[in-house]
């Protein structure tokens, strides 16, 4: 085998090769029907452009789903994250409502703090669930799920509160260096998470207790903890990821509020490479997976369907994925490059034993 094929294999078999292919292509998809869709245009100080619409509307989905990536990692799901960004919006905008006359900037800064804080907490609460009481992650999130959006409708008496703040609505429509800042701020919590993950011990730690946790309990790894910091951490992405679409609209409307956002971030993990089986895990696949999902939500009403197919689309796509990461199936598609042993000829017949006169006694 020469190092040319060698290299070759090597690239068709790096995991962030067929996400970065499927992007090209939707991207491909989208100049065809639409010439000008990768024009970027400079007004205001500020970058204009599909391209630009994308890596802003890609903000709350990469920020849920990076929360996502490190409990998938240790075999858990979290099916709370789109009410907990409701929480999030309900409370931020609630606390902005009742600051009244109060520096815009100071309400704003503490209506983050507050819902960011309320967040954490229920994340530990997930956390709490799963590693102390030995709930499945499944239930355990699903609890939350469904308690959550009866929380944020309790917070704000469920009434759809609207705000104007100008420095909270910077979150989705602000700009910093001609770039969105909701882009900004995922692509910061992108940057501490891989250096969290892969500078320090808590990348491998993690994907200790999703390989196997009773070995990394006997190994002194303390599972407990670490399911409880990415539940956390879960969270609080969730929490920032609420807080960007409710800044985008300057309201809150916590029936609709990160709807469904919890399926977009799973499909942004899976199609990234992360295994639901739990173990290795890919932030750099995750990045593509959510500019994936924000690209197709675009590509839909570019090529002249209407917006509701969106979903028919995700959930071909989440068949595709599953389809790619199944052993049974990627063997019955796989290719035998190994040559057939050669067919087996008639078996030797024995040659008879000469005939020997027998000596009489």
């Amino acid at each position: 085998m020469t190092e040319t094929t060698t290299r070759v294999q090597r690239v068709l078999r790096h995991p962030l090769l067929w996400p970065v292919l499927a992007l090209v292509v939707l991207v491909l998809v989208n100049v065809v029907a639409r010439p000008s869709f990768l024009d970027v245009r400079m007004q205001d100080g500020h970058l204009y452009g599909n391209v630009i619409d994308i890596l802003r509307n890609s903000a709350p989905v990469m920020l849920v789903a990076l929360g996502m990536t490190l409990v998938i990692a240790t075999r858990g799901i979290d099916l709370s994250v789109g009410a907990i960004a409701a929480i999030a919006g309900a409370v931020a905008c609630t606390r902005i409502v009742g600051a009244g006359d109060e520096a815009a900037l100071t309400t704003a800064v503490m209506a983050v703090t507050y819902a960011l804080v309320v967040c954490i907490v229920l994340g530990a609460w997930n956390g709490l669930l799963v590693s102390v009481l030995g709930i499945q992650p499944i239930i355990a999130t699903l609890i939350l799920m469904v308690a959550g959006r009866g929380i944020s409708m309790a917070v704000t008496d469920g009434q759809i509160t609207t705000v104007n703040n100008p420095f909270f609505s910077d979150l989705a429509s602000g700009f910093v260096l001609t770039l969105p800042l909701a882009f900004l701020i995922a692509l910061a919590v992108l940057a501490f998470t891989a250096v969290l993950t892969r500078r320090t011990a808590l990348g491998m730690l993690i994907e200790a207790v999703g390989i196997n946790p009773e070995a990394s309990r006997l190994a002194g790894v303390r599972a407990r903890t670490i399911i409880w910091t990415v539940y956390a951490f879960s969270g609080l992405c969730a929490g920032m990821a609420g807080l960007v679409i409710a800044a985008n609209t300057n309201s809150v409307n916590a029936n609709s509020l990160g709807l469904w956002i919890e399926l977009d971030a799973i499909l942004a993990v899976v199609i990234g490479g992360t295994s639901l089986a739990g173990g290795r895990f890919s932030l750099a696949g995750t990045f593509v997976g959510a500019i994936f999902i924000a690209t197709l939500a675009r590509t839909i009403p570019n090529i002249g369907i209407p917006s509701e197919i969106n979903y028919l689309f995700k959930a071909i796509v989440v068949i595709a994925v599953c389809l790619l990461q199944s052993p049974r199936a990627r063997a019955v598609f796989r290719v035998r490059r190994t040559p057939r042993p050669p067919a087996a000829g008639p078996a030797p017949t024995a040659e008879p034993a000469p005939a020997t006169a027998g000596v009489r006694a």
